[in-house]
């Protein structure tokens, strides 16, 4: 088999509107499968708001006036994207590189597991939920806190939409949520962790920790942005 070709890695400057990434996802996916664009990863971060995947439950929407809401057609429930949190949009050849969506998702969260590794962050998964999670002991009690979601749709067997990574945003915005429909735990950060790293920082340990489990990567021109209502 031959080594895969390198995948375009992006990053947008700035605070991306939803509607814009969704677009640019469409596109370069169609692209891709069409064989006439690199698989891609794309580093960007939204102004406040709430998406809502394929399986949310309007219950699950505490405060509807409080961001924008966005539904989408990621897997998944609710969750919060905003300043001081690391999106990465996921553009890959799921059928080729991983043959299935189960180990497509496994991989994605490894992925994240090494990367907050890197900080000494321990990352865990679990069976049950998608996502990395954090275990932690406050006082007599522990208590597991989500540091990264994970959504993610395919057509034609190319992935759109990713993972999200919490660096040090503002908490109180997941209020106005169940976060993925749960409610018995927590949200965490790198900073509510105590870790004093950057978006820089991140983004560095992601692109090693990328290129060691899923091969090399080539430095492109962040997406021109599109407004799919002009």
């Amino acid at each position: 088999m031959s080594a895969p070709a390198p995948v375009d890695w992006m990053t947008s400057p700035g605070l991306v509107p939803y509607p814009a990434a969704l677009e640019v996802m469409r596109l370069r996916g169609e692209a891709i499968a069409d064989g006439v664009a690199p698989e891609a990863i794309w580093l960007i971060e939204h102004p406040p708001l709430y998406t809502a995947g394929t399986s949310a439950k309007p219950q699950d929407l505490l405060a509807p006036s409080r961001f924008p809401v966005f539904a989408t057609g990621r897997g998944g429930q609710y969750t919060y994207h905003g300043p001081g949190q690391r999106v990465i949009y996921v553009m890959l050849d799921v059928k080729r590189r991983f043959g299935d969506v189960r180990r497509f998702v496994s991989a994605l969260e490894a992925w994240t597991v090494d990367a907050i590794g890197a900080f000494g962050v321990s990352g865990t998964t679990r069976p049950d939920r998608v996502g990395v999670w954090v275990d932690r002991t406050l006082g007599a009690q522990g208590r597991t806190d989500k540091i990264a979601a994970l959504g993610v749709r395919l057509r034609r067997w190319v992935s759109t939409h990713g993972i999200s990574i919490n660096v040090a945003p503002d908490l109180s915005h997941f209020g106005g949520i169940e976060p993925c429909g749960i409610a018995d735990a927590g949200v965490t950060s790198l900073a509510d962790l105590g870790v004093a790293a950057s978006m820089a920082d991140l983004d560095r340990v992601l692109r090693q920790t990328f290129e060691a489990r899923f091969g090399p990567t080539r430095e492109a021109t962040a997406p021109v942005l599109i407004d799919p209502d002009a």
